[in-house]
């Protein structure tokens, strides 16, 4: 009886959760593991909004590995240091040339390191910044100025910079917006309802671009 049950149970989670995301441990010495509740609810808010049937509890894979490719959309943040080794690179540029999708949300002094950083994935490119009329900020819920103010840090203007193979957007990168602040459960950063809602609709966005893309 117990077998039938796990079984049972095994096959309910895999008809109703069909897609697992991941958070992206890199090296470098930078809090990769920062905003622990964002994706989470991130995830349960696509579930209940858009439609998706993504396994409530994300997982986390290293640059380096080939678990990689399991994921179709992978998560990085932090404040600090990134370092990719040439395998890691390497194995970033086939996971996002292969159909993969990384978003990288500065939670606040990450820049100079991750744009570094990725130039060993992508030497020949250069991230872009992406107009408010692309399609990321309007897919399911519509933003007319772009990606959105969450945390002001330094005051200036949020940007989302895009590396793209062809015309498919592989890589977002956003700045001065902190999305993943806005994403984590309510009291940790005591956002209103209103930021919080704003934040989790352009990550509902960017799952949608990222499944549909």
């Amino acid at each position: 009886m117990k077998l039938i049950l796990s079984l049972i149970i095994c096959l309910f989670s895999i008809y109703t959760f069909s897609q697992e995301l991941a958070v992206l441990k890199y090296k470098g010495g930078g809090d990769w593991y920062s905003n622990p509740t964002a994706l989470p609810n991130l995830i349960t808010y696509c579930n209940a909004n858009i439609r998706t049937k993504i396994d409530p509890k994300p997982q986390t894979v290293e640059p380096g590995n080939t678990d990689i490719f399991q994921f179709p959309f992978i998560h990085m943040t932090g404040h600090g240091n990134v370092f990719f080794s040439g395998n890691d690179a390497e194995n970033l540029r086939n996971y996002l040339i292969s159909g993969g999708f990384l978003h990288i949300d500065d939670n606040y002094g990450m820049q100079p390191y991750i744009t570094k950083e990725l130039k060993k994935v992508f030497p020949e490119k250069e991230l872009i910044e992406l107009p408010a009329n692309h399609e990321i900020f309007r897919i399911a819920y519509t933003f007319p100025q772009g990606l959105p103010k969450i945390h002001e840090h330094d005051g200036k203007r949020p940007q989302a910079y895009g590396i793209f193979i062809e015309t498919r957007l592989v890589l977002l990168f956003t700045l001065e917006s902190d999305l993943g602040d806005g994403w984590e459960d309510p009291e940790i950063h005591n956002d209103s309802q209103e930021v919080r809602e704003k934040a989790l609709k352009m990550g509902a966005n960017i799952i949608k671009y990222a499944f549909e893309n």
